[in-house]
């Protein structure tokens, strides 16, 4: 940069330029992106009237209208570009330049001063955050409150892989040019409001005419707030942590929670809860935290809220990390809640300013159950604990039930008549028999007289 202002000042006065390197690369203006539309203009044939960044021919800058570019500030000068892609904790330096275009004879008394540029200014903006897959839009503003257009923007673009953050680095700002004011810092307004520009001071009087003409670099930080959380458990005697392990009822377990700040930014109130399960009962007065703050060592604390609500266990820089652990115990067998095995996951959870993550552990508890087994029927089992009633109908067998033999008793021959009806019909039958000779009794003793 030093060798750029070098080249400037040995510049001729009325037709110096500002050699910027990085923009030396003649493209079409149709290829970037910048507002409004306007009349442009040459080097040989400048503007009648105050206007800015309009001329398409600038032998170092090339066409004015694309006056905003980017780079990795480590980078050399050469590296500029109209779009970067953006690395977290990485710092990027913007340029902006300015030309006030109209024909430099407009400047003196003669023609009333009318190419002089009155309360010039310059601002930049850009958003405070990024997100994935998409472009951060950097947008510089020139103007004045006698040019035409009144005020005149150009674009560049940070891509980002990720979710970031798009920090001004305060007091960064610094406008050079072949005036007085060269290497001046300027207020951290032009990320705001905006700052005058200017000649020999920043009084916003700038003159038509490559000699006036100049640059602002800013930079800005980029971070990524990252973090990570994770779950596991160890039976308590052991010290042996693991995703998921295997224990009987009544076991005391001893859960770790460990939280680790993975990105480029400090997290504050970082909060550690955990979600605990049915099958498995927290064990008061049981939580230990270890961080730097207790010098990696575990130290108890009288908060049993992180089963609850959480636990605020501070706030950590890029790379810090913490752990929680605390114990727990597993119900008791007739208390779990399937015969067999019992897949028991809890979940632990860091809250933190940007989100939240979750990570979990398993307990396989395997839960007994005593079933009577069954007297099958033909069974000629002598199992005492067989206590179902004999239930078989095969003629003359036996079963053994509680210890005990049952025999199942012959069923008898079938008698020879088809069913109840038969009988009914056999009764009536003899009933009409009786009556008719009843009846042929009767008349004989009429028809004899007696």
């Amino acid at each position: 940069m030093n060798k750029l202002i070098a080249a400037i000042r040995r510049a001729p006065k009325r037709t110096a330029s500002i050699a910027i390197v990085a923009a030396s690369i003649l493209v079409p203006a149709a290829l970037f992106a910048w507002g409004p539309s306007r009349p442009t203009f040459t080097m040989e044939n400048p503007a009648p009237y105050v206007t800015f960044n309009s001329i398409t021919d600038n032998a170092q800058q090339g066409d004015e209208r694309n006056f905003v570019q980017i780079k990795d500030a480590s980078a050399p000068d050469s590296a500029y570009s109209d779009n970067v892609a953006l690395t977290p904790g990485k710092d990027y330096q913007v340029f902006v330049f300015y030309h006030n275009n109209a024909a430099s004879n407009l400047d003196d008394a003669a023609h009333n001063y009318i190419g002089v540029a009155k309360n010039a200014f310059m601002r930049v903006q850009m958003p405070a955050t990024v997100s994935a897959g998409s472009q951060a839009r950097i947008t510089g503003f020139v103007g004045a409150s006698n040019a035409n257009p009144g005020e005149v923007w150009a674009e560049a673009y940070g891509s980002a892989s990720g979710d970031y953050n798009l920090r001004y680095d305060p007091g960064s700002a610094t406008i050079h040019n072949n005036g007085t004011i060269n290497g001046q810092t300027l207020p951290d307004t032009l990320y705001t409001t905006g700052t005058p520009l200017g000649y020999n001071a920043l009084d916003g009087t700038l003159p038509g005419c490559s000699q006036y003409s100049g640059y602002v670099t800013f930079k800005f930080h980029v971070d990524q707030a990252n973090f990570t959380v994770q779950k596991t458990v160890s039976e308590a005697s052991n010290n042996s942590y693991a995703k998921q392990i295997t224990a009987l009822p009544n076991d005391e377990l001893q859960y770790k929670i460990e939280y680790q700040n993975t990105g480029t930014t400090q997290q504050d109130n970082v909060v550690i809860k955990d979600q605990m399960p049915a099958g498995i009962s927290y064990e008061k007065g049981t939580t230990q935290v270890a961080t730097s703050v207790t010098n990696g060592q575990w130290t108890p604390i009288t908060d049993d809220n992180v089963v609850g609500s959480g636990i605020n266990i501070g706030s950590y820089a890029p790379g810090g990390n913490a752990y929680v652990k605390f114990k727990a115990k597993v119900t008791d067998n007739a208390d779990l809640t399937a015969c067999g095995v019992n897949t028991i996951t809890n979940t632990g959870t860091a809250e933190t300013d940007n989100g939240s993550k979750s990570d979990t552990a398993s307990v396989i508890v395997s839960k007994s159950c005593t079933t009577p087994p069954q007297c099958q029927p033909g069974s000629t089992t002598s199992d005492t604990s067989c206590t179902q009633p004999c239930t078989s109908t095969s003629t003359g067998s036996t079963t053994t039930s509680g210890g005990t033999t049952c025999t199942t008793p012959t069923t008898p021959t079938e008698l020879p008549h088809t069913g109840a009806g038969d009988d009914i019909a056999t009764f009536v039958g003899a009933g009409s028999l009786i009556a008719a000779i009843g009846y042929y009794v009767t008349s004989r003793r009429l028809l004899a007289g007696k």
